[in-house]
């Protein structure tokens, strides 16, 4: 099961949730919701009496789509993917690159999950997530989405990079990162993940290219005497301490950029890479 790197500082780390932890929070997500359904269809059982037979059942519609897609798309939308069985579970929702999911994640999420998950009793979502090699099921891949392990026994967790120097830290703060594309992240990650296994020469020369790159989204060049997967690592580093300011607040933003040891993650140590020749 390889890891994965996320855009989150409390995801680093971490690895895709499998089936049978996430059909326990489904489990938990279910049952919930069931409960809050039967509740609120008693309160308007005495509520609907007066009306038609075609009124009441519009009624008991809407409170079910209510119950089981509108509510679940609220809460995993406003919680950045952690729904009550995911909290119990010790799981999250992320995108694909790792970052925190938005409204139309979750809207395209909730949607198939009342197909797959409340219409069909959680079948075609156990083939599906058997079935992908990430244990993803089909609301997952249509709306670009990952439920990852939030938390893990430390001896699984990966590897990280050396602290930045403080002047880097502070040339990366003013660098504008909002016209990289998520495509670009997600390559720079799976390169740090798999650095170790290239061959040196061709880590640095694909490192360079990446860097090139993120000049070219920038403006920005990078600095002078900065290897290029260090500052590649310290780039992903920055833009995972913005991720985290944004969804959780400033006081959990600086432990997301490094947190010690001296290779990058599942890599060899950055003196290891040879530069560009």
């Amino acid at each position: 099961m390889s890891e994965l790197v996320t855009g989150e500082a409390v995801v680093l780390g971490l690895r895709p949730a499998r089936l049978p932890s996430r059909g326990l929070a489904v489990a938990v997500d279910v049952a919930v919701a069931w409960a809050v359904y039967l509740g609120v269809s008693l309160l308007l059982l005495s509520a609907t009496s007066s009306m038609d037979s075609a009124a009441v059942a519009a009624v008991s519609v809407a409170t079910f789509v209510l119950v089981q897609v509108g509510i679940p798309i609220v809460i995993e939308t406003l919680s950045h993917g952690r729904s009550l069985g995911k909290l119990v579970c010790g799981l999250r929702v992320v995108r694909e690159d790792g970052g925190p999911i938005r409204f139309r994640h979750a809207l395209v999420r909730g949607a198939m999950g009342a197909i797959e998950i409340v219409m069909t009793m959680g079948v075609v979502a156990a083939i599906a997530s058997l079935v992908s090699a990430r244990g993803r099921r089909m609301g997952d891949v249509f709306a670009g989405t990952l439920v990852i392990r939030e938390r893990m026994p430390v001896a699984e967790a990966g590897t990280a990079l050396p602290p930045p120097p403080p002047w880097l830290v502070a040339e990366l703060g003013a660098l504008d990162l909002s016209r990289v594309p998520d495509g670009w992240w997600l390559t720079v990650r799976q390169y740090l993940a798999r650095m170790g296994q290239l061959d040196p020469q061709v880590g640095g020369t694909m490192a360079g290219r990446l860097a090139e790159d993120l000049r070219g989204f920038t403006g920005a060049p990078a600095p002078a005497g900065v290897h290029p997967v260090a500052y590649l690592a310290a780039v992903v580093g920055e833009r995972q301490a913005r991720e985290t300011q944004r969804a959780f607040g400033a006081a959990a933003a600086g432990t997301s950029r490094f947190a010690g040891g001296g290779k990058p993650w599942g890599g060899e140590p950055v003196s290891s890479v040879q530069p560009v020749g």
